[in-house]
């Protein structure tokens, strides 16, 4: 058999493959093209009650039923002008989250921060992605020295007056397994919804409770309780403060764009396993993600964001910045709505950090 005949039969027999993909690959363009969400932002009050709404019964799946967390300290350490607590919290399925809680010394109530982990397909570590453990952790070293410029940042906070909390999402850390990776995510998720549960739903439930039970502290200052994150920790902080009006400010650092924008060819997004975790059942049909995060106004908030981050088009996010100020404009609150250019790509290195909590000690 001549080459050319080999290779003849050999796209004969492809042919139908080569079909069916492109056949797919129309069938999801053409659907891309005619998406629009059907509550996308509009200037009036009626949009925003019925956009909030939609959003808590979409994103907070099962929520928090207000039931009490059952705290238990498993450790204490001083370092300073704070103490280091880790303890376990009652999470929203009735399970043990594990949590790190950083207490300034001296008198209170205290303006205080939940801290909101990365995703970074690393989940070994979770928590202690942001603040230090009370063992020594390698990995944890590594991750700062990588993503956050060597600092951990809940203890930069807490230095600051700030009392700090941050808890392992499900899957990372202390609630995920040994040897859990990238491909087990897909597995995961399709577990929980066989099981009636969204695990991005999950995810922003905890994180609700968390919020609460830090507002509930008495040396906090309940209305004093602001959000952080960087990359997946930024999407669940804005999306926390979107859906709880406790929130009383954002900082959201390397995650905000249009859907559009991470819908395009060879985005991430489309890449599945990590996406699961962030991506709630339903959501998408109503609002795209500056909708969602529209409703924060006319709270404070700070979003950082980068030219040279390969994880989001620069273009998309800064169309989802424009968006999001119409929001504040609508309310005349134009200054609490801060957006900032950084070098450096997808990082929230010592600079940002700094930049941060001095914005949170005004606007928090």
């Amino acid at each position: 058999m001549t080459a050319r005949r080999r290779q003849l039969l050999a796209a004969l027999a492809a042919w139908p493959l080569l079909a069916r993909a492109d056949a797919l690959d129309d069938a999801l363009a053409a659907l891309q093209r005619r998406w629009r969400p059907s509550l996308a932002w509009r200037p009036d009050p009626a949009w925003r009650t019925e956009a909030l709404a939609t959003a808590r019964r979409l994103v907070l799946l099962p929520g928090d039923d207000g039931s009490a967390f059952a705290t238990e300290v498993l450790g204490e350490q001083d370092r300073g002008g704070h103490t280091a607590q880790a303890l376990t919290l009652r999470g929203a399925l009735g399970d043990r989250v594990p949590a790190l809680y950083l207490r300034p010394k001296g008198d209170g109530p205290h303006p205080a921060v939940v801290v909101m982990h990365d995703h970074g397909a690393r989940f070994d570590i979770g928590k202690e992605k942001l603040v230090r453990p009370l063992t020594a952790s390698p990995s944890a070293e590594a991750w700062v020295q990588r993503y956050y410029g060597g600092t951990f940042v809940g203890d930069t906070l807490a230095d600051a007056g700030f009392a700090v909390l941050a808890i392992d999402a499900l899957g990372w850390g202390e609630r995920g397994r040994p040897g859990f990776a990238r491909d087990d995510q897909q597995a995961l998720a399709n577990h929980l919804m066989q099981l009636g549960h969204s695990w991005a739903g999950l995810i922003a439930s905890d994180d609700l409770r968390s919020h609460r039970w830090l507002r509930e502290r008495p040396e906090v200052d309940a209305k004093r309780v602001a959000v952080l994150g960087f990359s997946m920790g930024a999407l669940r902080a804005w999306q926390l403060a979107a859906v709880c009006e406790d929130v009383s400010a954002c900082v959201a650092a390397h995650w905000m764009c249009t859907r559009e924008g991470l819908l395009r060819a060879g985005e991430h997004t489309l890449q599945g396993q990590s996406a699961f975790s962030m991506a709630h059942p339903g959501l998408a049909a109503v609002l795209d993600h500056p909708d969602v995060a529209a409703l924060i106004a006319p709270r404070p908030l700070l979003l950082f964001g980068s030219p040279d981050d390969k994880l989001f088009p620069w273009d998309a996010a800064q169309a989802a910045w424009s968006q999001l100020g119409r929001a504040w404009r609508q309310h005349g609150a134009d200054s609490r709505l801060t957006t900032q250019a950084t070098a450096g790509g997808h990082r929230f290195d010592v600079e940002q950090q700094q930049a941060a909590t001095h914005w949170l000690r005004r606007a928090a």
